[in-house]
This record gives C-alpha cells, sequence and structure tokens, in this order.
C-alpha cells in the first residue's frame, strides 16, 4: 500500500507520502511549499486570486510527485482558512482538476484529534499534555491523557496570518499593535476552557514552533533531525518573539531556515506560542516533527 496525505493549511500546504502498514511506515516523499491560501481571508471572507494561483501550483508540482511513487490512495484535507470562505467551490474545482480527489474541509474539532495523534505518535511524554497547533489561520490546543484519551479540545479562531492581518499592520509592529494582538490572544486562551495548571507536559507542532526551535538552536539549514525533541523555555521564546516582532520582514526573510513566506507572519506565530507556553505550569514544550499531516497519512494506510 502506497498513500499520499496533504495537508493544506492557510500559511503552507504539505505532502507526505508513506508505504508499508500503519505499524512500520516507509517514508517515500515529505515536501513543504508556502502558497499563503488563506492571505486575505480574515478580511474579505473569499480566497484571494493569486493565493488560488500558488496554491493550484503546488498542486500541479506535488501531483506530479504523487505519481512518480504510485500511490493508490489520496487524501486532500483543507483547515482553518477554507472553513470561512464564501467562495470555497472555486478551490474544490482546482484541486479536483489537478489531483483528481475532493477536498475534505475538516471542522477544528476533527483537526484537532489529527493534529494530537500526529503529535504524540513519535515521543514519549508526561500526561496530561497539551498537544499545541499553532497555524495560520487557527490554533488547536487539545489535552489528552496517556491513553491517548481527548481530556478537551478547543480550536481558537487566531492563528499567525489572522493575527498578523488583524492587528500587526506596520513592519515591524508598533508597541500598541503588540500588546492588542497580546490581549486579544489573552481572552481567546482564557475562554478556551483548557485547564492548563493541569498540564504535566507540553507539545508543539507545526511551522511556528519548529521554527522558533530552529533559531533557539542557531541551525544554518534546517535539519528535522535536530528540532524533533528539542524543549524550549519561555526565556528562548520570549527572546525570539521579541526578536521576531521588531525586525523589518526584509531582515528576517534574510536569516537561515526561513521562507519568505512565512516571514511576514512569523513573529504573530511566535506572540501566540509565547502567550500559550506562559501559561504552562513548567513554562517549556517539547517540539514535534510528526503532527496532523503523519496522523492523515498513518489512517490512510490503516
Amino acid at each position: 500500500m502506497r498513500v499520499a496525505a496533504i495537508d493544506c493549511g492557510t500559511n503552507s500546504i504539505r505532502l507526505l507520502v508513506l508505504s508499508g502498514s500503519r505499524a512500520a511506515p516507509v517514508e517515500l516523499a515529505r515536501e513543504v511549499r508556502l502558497a499563503r491560501l488563506g492571505q486575505g481571508v480574515d478580511a474579505t471572507g473569499e480566497f484571494h486570486p493569486e493565493a488560488l494561483v500558488r496554491t493550484f501550483a503546488v498542486c500541479e508540482e506535488f501531483a506530479r510527485i504523487i505519481r512518480h511513487h504510485g500511490a493508490e490512495k489520496v487524501r486532500f484535507v483543507a483547515t482553518s482558512a477554507a472553513r470561512d470562505v464564501s467562495n470555497r467551490q472555486l478551490l474544490v474545482d482546482g484541486v479536483r482538476e489537478r489531483l483528481g480527489v475532493d477536498v475534505d474541509v475538516i471542522t477544528g474539532r476533527e483537526e484537532a484529534r489529527l493534529s494530537s495523534v500526529g503529535a504524540l505518535c513519535a515521543l514519549d511524554v508526561a500526561s496530561p499534555t497539551l498537544v499545541v497547533d499553532i497555524g495560520g489561520g487557527s490554533t488547536e490546543l487539545v489535552l489528552v491523557d496517556a491513553a491517548g484519551t481527548i481530556l478537551h479540545s478547543v480550536s481558537l479562531n487566531v492563528g499567525a496570518v489572522r493575527l498578523r492581518e488583524r492587528f500587526l499592520h506596520t513592519d515591524p509592529p508598533t508597541p500598541g499593535e503588540r500588546t492588542n494582538a497580546r490581549e486579544f490572544v489573552d481572552d481567546l486562551l482564557d475562554g478556551s476552557g483548557i485547564d492548563f495548571a493541569a498540564v504535566a507536559d507540553a507539545v508543539g507542532v507545526a511551522g511556528t514552533v519548529t521554527s522558533v526551535g530552529a533559531r533557539v538552536l542557531g541551525l544554518e539549514s534546517y535539519s528535522r533531525e535536530a528540532v524533533h525533541g528539542l524543549v524550549v523555555g519561555r526565556g528562548d521564546v520570549d527572546a525570539v518573539t521579541e526578536h521576531w516582532l521588531t525586525t523589518p520582514v526584509g531582515l528576517i526573510e534574510q536569516e537561515p531556515c526561513m521562507q519568505p513566506l512565512r516571514a511576514g507572519v512569523i513573529g504573530a506565530g511566535a506572540l501566540i506560542l509565547d502567550e500559550t507556553i506562559s501559561r504552562i505550569p513548567e513554562e517549556k514544550i517539547r517540539i514535534s516533527e510528526t503532527d496532523i499531516l503523519d496522523a492523515i497519512a498513518l489512517e490512510l494506510l490503516a
């Protein structure tokens, strides 16, 4: 069996091709592209034509990779940005034309479940564990016990792209913009229903968290092996967040391991992580390189 999973988020589109079985998967391809599908969605409620052009170009590239590896099952999962738009059919039709599959727009609850499954499939952690998945359009918080049972989950309607477009308009953001953004995130976290005081361990996934890890390590080129399992504390997250929120995007783009389409929103994503980690008793988080994409692919194998 060969399967291909595609995770289409607000900022990035990722592909994972696996063979074998769920118990013994073999990775054939893992790709990530920044398409910024959620460009302007928070303000207009529609996909921007330029964002769709970028997204479809990635789909065409991924279609070639999938054909090369002979994947028998393909699942295309779309998350926050696709949930919020009035012209979703444009994405559905474009993906079907290029990949021959339907777009599976999952709920925030299902996104949270898949995030927790993927995040914990390759780590040993204490229980209960808080899984933090900071995306472009939403942030999933999932509290799970040692058996993987979800104790509480919530999808917050804030992510790196959404927060940047709504509050952080200046380059770099002004102190007032940063304060307003933090207050907005604080209010959402306060109303999340997560018992942060009960958290014994925390695991972070997705591009914001892994980018923080790469900067903390001072990597000149990105290494999944170096970042996976890394534990970062609040002091490190504070310093990285402050740097990205006070540095012009043009300079952030030049930093090692930074993709241009991520540079403009990375400070916003780090701010969400910073506010979240401040609520965790030990004020630290473990980074996982496995996430919702891995869960999608493993469930296809099953």
